[in-house]
């Protein structure tokens, strides 16, 4: 750790390290928050089907959603109120849709694509990219690899003839 200059006094000194673990003690109860209020939210609007599966609250369409924006609104007014800006409502309301099992679209698998097909198809981009450093002369501890990273592609079904 750095040598911290201290330009004031102690008690102005102390207010610092009061205030730091103020923070960073609210930022442990941020998370149970969070969870606390997806909770209630999966209570209140989570809607159990016939056949007994259950539609999450931020998976409702249509009339069944109309409580849900309402309370969204209500979300939305009091962070306002409070201070915090448009991007606040929208990042806390996403973590509270992860609170209560949402996967964001970026986390998602989609179609037919398994762990397997997403590292063939990275594997390749490292591998091209390896090509592209050494045509350019580029020296690069990754070239002593290539050979091991290409045997992986292929073991995964990669086509050689498609690198490059």
């Amino acid at each position: 750790m750095e040598n911290v200059v201290i330009n004031k006094g102690g008690d102005e000194f102390s207010q610092v390290v009061t205030a730091r673990q103020e923070l960073v003690g609210g930022l442990k109860n941020t998370g149970k928050f969070i969870k606390n209020y997806a909770q209630a939210l999966e209570m209140a609007f989570n809607v159990t089907n016939t056949d007994g599966s259950v539609t999450k609250w931020f998976d409702l369409k249509g009339k069944q959603k109309a409580g849900l924006k309402a309370e969204r609104e209500a979300f939305k007014a009091e962070i306002l109120e409070a201070g915090y800006g448009k991007g606040s409502v929208d990042v806390y309301w996403q973590r509270v849709k992860e609170a209560s099992g949402y996967v964001t679209t970026g986390n998602r698998v989609t179609g037919n694509e398994t762990t397997d097909t997403k590292n063939k198809a990275d594997l390749m981009t490292i591998i091209n990219r390896i090509f592209k450093a050494e045509e350019s002369g580029e020296e690069c501890e990754s070239l002593e690899h290539k050979r091991a990273l290409m045997d992986i592609y292929e073991a995964l079904g990669g086509d050689m003839d498609k690198l490059g």
